[in-house]
């Protein structure tokens, strides 16, 4: 198994990150083409600021002081156990990091959370073409049988 990425921090966000947290998670939206406008950008990082907020994140900040990756994280209520597990919500390294550590640090700082939560695993998802994110997960976690729907509201 290769080495996490020993050069960079891994640490929660702190208010000062906000420019770079948002160029970043701009491009996280262009990756998956959706657009992110500032009222977003500007309602997931008083999300993530707020610790009344289920949603956390962490951040790989390279030894330049650049970031270079994120992940956003939250306790989910998983009702079979009857306790809350983890879940991955959003995981972004810049494109010229890619492939060098950095996604696998952030999820092992996860993994770490996890265990100071007492979350029993870390769930994500991802889209079925994301090829080279799957190679990472599928050396770091299981991949389930369960399929995922949406389904928009109704009245």
């Amino acid at each position: 198994m290769p080495v996490i990425h020993p050069t960079l921090v891994i640490r929660p966000a702190e208010p000062v990150d906000a420019p770079a947290w948002r160029e970043l998670y701009r491009q996280y939206g262009e990756f998956y083409q959706t657009p992110v406008d500032d009222d977003v950008l500007d309602r997931i990082w008083n999300w993530l600021l707020d610790t009344g907020h289920s949603l956390n994140a962490i951040l790989a900040i390279a030894p330049d002081n650049t970031m270079v990756g994120l992940a956003h994280y939250r306790a989910f209520p998983e009702t079979l156990l009857g306790r809350d597990a983890g879940f991955l919500d959003d995981l972004f390294v810049l494109p010229a990091q890619r492939g060098k550590g950095v996604g696998r640090s952030l999820i092992h700082g996860v993994a770490k959370i996890a265990k100071t939560q007492g979350w029993p695993f870390v769930r994500w998802i991802t889209a079925d073409d994301n090829a080279s994110a799957r190679r990472l997960y599928d050396e770091l976690a299981v991949k389930t049988r369960w399929v995922t729907y949406d389904m928009k509201p109704t009245e």
